[in-house]
């Protein structure tokens, strides 16, 4: 008979089913088989095994302490199997959820715009974002994937390379008329510069001067903890900043921001990677977001000033004399 000849997995399930209904009837009517079929299943799997998985009487079945242990094993056998049978089957067309985790403006300007092509192109993924300048604690399951600017801390996490970006000291224009055009890096002593809020190692801004780096301490009247806000004060004239080169490329593209001190600027980049939980059981949801987000992103540099029109260029190009 067909239920004689299950296989080892078939067991499994069939105890399981005995197990969690409380009968070998109940298990029978569960999975479609007859009720003399499910005992000699579980018969066949203490004979194989040489002991007793359950204890019968007229009224009650229950698992042996050898039953139990069989039945814990069983069920992750199963589960990982059926996992297993779920990334091999959504190669073809991933499915199911997949959470992402990136800081707020970076977030905003660039992943956010990507998410419409990719959810267009996998129909049966659920994409959900989370924009916060908080770090995700991606291994303990807090996000799929995580983007994260420069040097990675060691982990067992996967990372993939995204692109890269620099950074810029830019104005409003408005607050250059009112306020003049620094020159030079040392002529920014006179500015009402804003910076990030956080620690860093070393505080100021870096420029590079007659071949020499050097970081050079700035002061203001705001500091803040995310570019976006920074930028923001810059367009409306409060003073000079230095951000993320993603932050500003539309307002620069716009005339609202204007570069400065570029012939300083030591080109500075910082890494943009995906993080995430890599190896063999790696979901397809989340194997097609990253090969999407290195597809979409690889080799871009964001916001370059180069792309300036050459009269912002000029207007910002530091005299001699």
């Amino acid at each position: 008979m067909l239920q004689d000849r299950i296989g080892r997995t078939g067991e499994m399930s069939v105890f399981v089913a005995v197990v969690e209904t409380g009968s070998l009837s109940g298990a029978a009517r569960k999975l479609g088989l007859t009720p003399s079929a499910v005992s000699r299943i579980v018969v066949r799997i203490e004979a194989r095994l040489g002991v007793r998985l359950l204890v019968r009487t007229t009224r009650s079945l229950r698992p042996t302490a050898e039953g139990e242990s069989y039945g814990r094993a069983a069920r992750r056998i199963l589960a990982d199997l059926d996992e297993t049978e779920r990334a091999l089957a959504d190669r073809g067309c991933p499915s199911g959820r997949v959470r992402i985790s990136a800081a707020t403006a970076h977030g905003r300007l660039v992943i956010v715009p990507l998410l419409a092509e990719f959810v267009t192109r996998h129909p049966r993924i659920v994409a959900q974002i989370d924009l916060s300048d908080e770090l995700a604690d991606v291994l303990g399951g807090r996000a799929d994937v995580a983007i994260r600017f420069g040097p990675l801390a060691d982990s067992p996490l996967t990372a993939r390379r995204l692109g890269e970006t620099g950074r810029t000291v830019v104005a409003a224009p408005a607050y250059l008329e009112r306020m003049g055009v620094p020159r030079r890096p040392a002529d920014l002593a006179a500015h009402n510069c804003l910076d990030f809020s956080f620690r860093r190692s070393e505080p100021g801004w870096p420029f590079r001067e007659d071949g020499k780096d050097y970081i050079l301490p700035v002061s203001g009247n705001v500091a803040a903890n995310n570019g976006e806000t920074l930028v923001q004060l810059a367009v409306r004239g409060l003073g000079i900043t230095r951000v993320g080169n993603f932050h500003i490329g539309e307002d620069i593209a716009a005339g609202r921001l204007v570069p400065l001190l570029e012939p300083f600027n030591p080109q500075d980049r910082e890494a943009i990677h995906a993080v995430f939980v890599g190896g063999s059981a790696m979901p397809a949801r989340v194997r097609a977001l990253v090969d999407f987000l290195v597809e979409s992103l690889r080799g871009e540099a964001a916001a370059s000033p180069a792309a300036l029109t050459p009269a912002v260029r000029d207007a910002a190009r530091p005299r001699r004399g």
